[in-house]
């Protein structure tokens, strides 16, 4: 197995402790040591020397959609084969690991089994890539967000549409059958669609029971589209675990956040509210076509909304609903900023918030997340400090070095 001695590095260890310079031995897979003292005598180690480079955990996307190929119009995800949607997959996995991300938690597949596929080959070594929780395709309603529908015409996206428990129990039973970590559901609507928006709450009690059953029955999570405050209370009320968006939610919905505070994860996906609302104009979406759709309203309030649940100690994830044409897959680490310029959160909180917290999210608190002796070695090299400057994780070229489990994905070159 080898080994690798990180020397002088300021250690950023993901914890929320102030960085320290020091030395980090990796021994296979996982961190051996950490120690305050410039060097250890690591015998047979290869040594690279940082220089007073930041070494930190890799980050944890709380919200990918590897499998959203960066178009101006999801209907469009509909027209490509799966064969070539794989392909595109596996080219935004490693887009994703370009950026620093090691991990990450499926927000949906576009198609039934994309998701499994890649998580499996990445698993495998067969191609670079975050370890990824895979997810089935989002769950909707007729009229709900996915269903593009017309009444002469069949067409999809990325959802399956379904109406009745029934119908919504089969086709959970399905994914667990085919291998997903995760069950989506759309409880609401979305300001992206004209039948259902987003204070519309378009799933029935039944519905998200009878989804939330099978997860139970088979060990699985259930994640959901939750932007208004009913869907919130609808999700909690059935065991939800893992909820997004949530521009719109009201103080009875943070209460209820609040009480089940650590159980659940939240990710408000700021970063898709802001680039539809201000830089999607070269895709036909203005500002004022935005605002017209209540964009900046719900930037407003979700900004609001998030401050509040940061304050009462809910777990709120970075994690920007990247995969669109204007916001596309690789950009990722603008959340981070997003956290900090617009949620009031401190580059520190918002670095644990990517790391520690989403190793939590992985389901791997004692095991991701953390530059701590026996933790995967999942590590960035970053030239500069980002605590500083948490843009510098936007800068690809920035990341001198990209670990993940041991083994470098991106070589630390001139160290």
């Amino acid at each position: 197995m080898s080994r690798i001695l990180f020397t002088d590095v300021n250690i950023l260890d993901g914890s929320g402790a102030p960085p320290f310079r020091g030395c980090v031995l990796v021994d296979g897979e996982r961190i051996a040591q950490v120690s305050s003292e410039p060097a250890l005598a690591a015998p047979n180690a290869r040594v690279v020397a940082g220089r007073g480079a930041t070494l930190m955990p890799g980050l944890i996307e709380s919200h990918s959609h590897l499998t959203f190929l960066d178009m101006a119009r999801s209907i469009d995800l509909g027209y490509v084969p799966p064969e070539e949607h794989m392909l595109l997959t596996v080219r935004n996995a490693k887009r994703l690991l370009d950026a620093g991300f090691t991990s990450c938690l499926s927000a949906a597949s576009a198609k039934p089994r994309l998701d499994i596929v890649l998580r499996n080959a990445v698993d495998a070594g067969d191609f670079p890539g975050p370890r990824t929780l895979a997810a089935s395709p989002e769950m909707t309603v007729t009229a709900g967000l996915g269903d593009v529908r017309l009444r002469h015409l069949y067409r999809q996206n990325f959802a399956e549409v379904l109406d009745g428990p029934a119908e919504f129990r089969r086709f959970a039973r399905e994914m667990v059958r085919e291998g997903v970590d995760t069950l989506k559901i759309n409880i609401s609507g979305d300001g992206g669609t004209t039948a259902s928006p987003s204070r519309a709450t378009v799933m029935l009690e039944v519905e998200v029971d009878a989804v939330c059953d099978v997860a139970r029955a088979h060990g699985k999570r259930v994640a959901a589209h939750v932007r208004n405050g009913p869907s919130v209370q609808m999700a909690l009320r059935n065991g939800v675990d893992i909820l997004y968006h949530g521009n719109l939610i009201d103080d009875e919905a943070c209460a209820a956040l609040e009480a089940q505070k650590d159980r659940i994860f939240f990710a408000p996906t700021i970063g898709h509210t802001y680039t539809s609302l201000y830089e999607a104009g070269p895709w036909g979406i203005t500002p004022e076509m935005g605002k017209a759709r209540g964009l900046d309203q719900e930037l407003e309030r979700g900004i609001v909304n998030m401050k509040a649940l940061k304050q009462r100690g809910v777990r709120v994830l970075p994690g920007g609903d990247y995969g669109f044409a204007w916001n596309p897959n690789g950009a990722n680490a603008r959340d981070l900023e997003h956290f900090v310029n617009l949620l009031g959160f401190s580059p520190m909180e918002a670095i644990v918030a990517a790391t520690r917290l989403g190793g939590q999210l992985m389901l791997r608190p004692d095991d991701l997340g953390l530059v701590k002796p026996g933790y995967v070695a999942d590590l960035l090299l970053v030239d500069g400090d980002p605590l500083a400057d948490i843009s510098l994780l936007r800068d690809s070229a920035r990341l001198h070095g990209i670990m993940k489990a041991g083994a470098f994905h991106r070589e630390p070159l001139h160290r």
